[in-house]
C-alpha cells in the first residue's frame, strides 16, 4: 500500500479522535451545574482575588460549577437578595449577617476569608498618628456612612474615648475616598488595601494602622441562605472550597497569583506591581494568622455584635449561630 494511503488513514483517524475529543468538551461543559455568584461590587476590583484565581485556575469547574460573577450594591444589597433566592451564594463582609438579621433576612457567613479585618486606618506620614486619638478635629474619609469602613472607624474612636462628633468624617465614595485622602484634604482614610496602594500609587507616603489594634472587625466573607445551608450543603461547600483555594494560592506566592489574576483581569496588564503590592498587603492586614481558612471566630463576632447594637446600629442581638456557622470550613 501507498505511504499516501497510511497518510489518508492516519489523517482521518486525527479527525475522528479530534471531534471526539471536542464533543466530549462539550458534554463536559454542558454537564456544569451554573451559578450565579453575587458580589458586592465589580468582579475586577483587586479585592475579588480569590474569586478571580479560583475561575482562573479552574476551581469551581473542578467542583462541577460554572459561576457567573455579577455586581450587587453593596454587602447588604447581596445579603438581600441572597436571602430572597435570586443567588444561592454571595459576597460581603463577616459584619453583614448582624445587619441583615437584624432586618430579617435568612442568611449567614459561611467563611470569613482571613482572621484581620478588611478595613484600615491609613493616615499621611507627616501626620504621624500613631492612635485613633490623634484624629480629634482632623478629617477622615470613608466610603459611605452606611459601609463597613465607616462602623470600623467608629469603633477605632470609641475605644480612645471619642465619638464621630469629634471626627470629620466625609463619606467621600469608592473613588473620592483615597482621591480627597492623596490630595491631603484628608488627614486619613478608613480604606481596604486596594485604596491604600491607589494612593500610593498615586504618590501619598502613608502609614498604617491596622484597625484590629483597636476594633476588631471583619473580612470578607461568603453568605448563604439558610434554605441552601439546609437544602443543598453539598453546592455551599463546593463553593467555599474554590473560593479559598483561591486565597490560600495568594498567600502562599502573591507574585504568581499576581500573574495568574492579570491573565483573568486582562484589564491590569502592565500594572502588575500595583496587584502584587495590593496582594501583599491582603496577605500582611487580612488573610494571615487564620488558624483554619474560612472559619468564622465566634467570640470577635460576638463582641461585634454587642458594638452595633451599642451604637443603635442594629436595635438587638441575634442568636450568634443565626450569624454563621463553621460547618464547610476545614474539610
Amino acid at each position: 500500500m501507498s505511504n499516501t494511503f497510511f497518510s489518508l488513514m492516519t489523517s482521518r483517524r486525527w479527525i475522528l479522535a479530534f471531534g471526539l475529543a471536542m464533543s466530549l468538551g462539550v458534554q463536559a461543559q454542558s454537564s456544569l451545574k451554573e451559578i450565579t455568584y453575587l458580589l458586592p461590587a465589580p468582579a475586577n476590583l483587586p479585592a475579588f482575588g480569590p474569586w478571580m484565581i479560583a475561575q482562573a485556575k479552574g476551581y469551581y469547574e473542578k467542583e462541577g460549577l460554572k459561576v457567573n460573577f455579577v455586581a450587587g450594591r453593596g454587602g447588604v444589597d447581596v445579603a438581600k437578595q441572597v436571602g430572597a433566592g435570586n443567588a444561592v451564594i454571595g459576597g460581603a463582609i463577616g459584619d453583614t449577617p448582624i445587619i441583615a438579621r437584624a432586618q430579617g433576612i435568612p442568611v449567614k457567613a459561611v467563611a470569613v476569608l482571613g482572621s484581620g479585618s478588611l478595613t484600615q486606618l491609613v493616615s499621611h506620614k507627616d501626620e504621624k498618628i500613631e492612635s485613633p486619638r490623634e484624629l480629634k478635629g482632623k478629617t477622615v474619609t470613608v466610603l459611605a456612612y452606611t459601609d463597613t469602613t465607616y462602623y470600623a472607624l467608629l469603633g477605632m474612636l470609641s475605644k480612645v474615648g471619642l465619638t464621630k462628633n469629634d471626627v470629620n468624617i466625609q463619606a467621600a465614595g469608592p473613588t473620592g475616598v483615597w482621591q480627597q485622602f492623596t490630595d491631603k484634604k484628608a488627614a486619613a482614610m478608613a480604606g481596604v488595601p486596594d485604596w491604600t496602594v491607589s494612593a500610593m500609587q498615586a504618590g501619598a507616603q502613608v502609614d498604617i494602622l491596622p484597625s484590629d489594634v483597636y476594633f476588631k472587625s471583619m473580612a470578607q466573607a461568603i453568605l448563604a441562605s439558610d434554605e441552601t445551608i439546609e437544602k443543598n450543603p453539598q453546592l455551599i461547600q463546593k463553593l467555599v472550597s474554590a473560593t479559598l483555594k483561591g486565597m490560600k494560592d495568594i498567600m502562599l506566592d502573591p507574585k504568581a497569583a499576581t500573574a495568574v489574576y492579570v491573565k483573568q483581569v486582562p484589564s491590569y496588564v502592565g500594572k502588575e506591581a500595583q496587584i502584587q503590592k495590593t496582594f501583599e498587603l491582603y496577605n500582611q492586614y487580612v488573610y494571615s494568622a487564620q488558624k483554619v481558612p474560612g472559619m468564622m471566630d465566634e467570640s470577635r463576632l460576638s463582641d461585634l455584635q454587642k458594638f452595633y447594637v451599642t451604637n443603635a446600629i442594629v436595635p438587638k442581638e441575634a442568636p450568634l449561630k443565626d450569624l454563621y456557622t463553621n460547618q464547610f470550613i476545614g474539610k
